[in-house]
């Protein structure tokens, strides 16, 4: 059976993928790893990724090929190169960033038209643009205050300033609205609705990608 390890910064993130693999891929088997420091500590150093963070991302990725994950998936957005160097470290596995696969969907979406880039973490909209291939309008918007609504448990507030920003980005020209926490792929049908515009979450690219990377059909 197909092993999936799955690595957190945020706590939030852990229920939306394993939502998302056991209603698109219930054979598989999820393993979560967890560690919320990661984004603590990003966020005291003001987004710096040194070499001490990329070694813990290194060590994560260790320890789950230790256990026989058949493939790594990254769900921290705001840590790209931490999660390249884990994955150069093992290259015989699918070792995915959360937003690889959204990046690509987006492209090819837009079809050169501005790209709507929504995140609740404000690191991440540090790190993510400069992931686009060169050349590609991104608009970003910090969805402020909706990572706070949704560690008390206010979900509705949450999707509502996360569809306020996904909307400004509709109104300043976007064509395709990406959303990058996976927490915040509760909040797509509401952006949909909304902005009337297509919208791609990091888990439904992810997953997708992990599927024919492993080559496992969609059933």
């Amino acid at each position: 059976m197909t092993r999936i390890a799955l690595i957190h910064a945020l706590a939030l993130s852990v229920a939306p993928v394993n939502e998302a693999l056991a209603r698109d891929w219930p054979e598989a088997t999820r393993m979560n790893l967890l560690d919320d420091s990661l984004s603590a500590d990003l966020a005291t150093s003001g987004g710096r990724l040194d070499d001490a963070m990329t070694a813990r991302f290194v060590v994560l990725a260790d320890y789950a090929v230790d256990t026989g994950a058949d493939a790594i998936l990254f769900t921290c957005s705001a840590f790209g190169p931490c999660i390249e160097s884990a994955a150069r470290k093992h290259p015989t596995i699918p070792v995915l960033r959360p937003n690889e696969a959204m990046i690509d969907d987006a492209t090819e979406l837009a079809g050169g038209a501005p790209i709507g880039l929504v995140a609740t973490f404000g690191p991440t909209l540090l790190s993510m643009p400069p992931e686009f291939p060169a050349g590609t309008a991104v608009r970003t918007a910090l969805a402020d205050g909706a990572l706070e609504a949704l560690q008390r448990g206010d979900l509705a507030h949450h999707d509502t300033l996360a569809t306020h920003a996904a909307q400004t980005l509709a109104d300043a020209g976007c064509r395709v609205i990406a959303l990058a926490q996976f927490s915040l792929a509760r909040a797509a049908p509401m952006v949909a609705a909304r902005t009337g515009l297509p919208v791609l979450t990091t888990i439904d690219s992810a997953v997708r990608r992990l599927r024919r990377r492993l080559g496992v059909e969609q059933s």
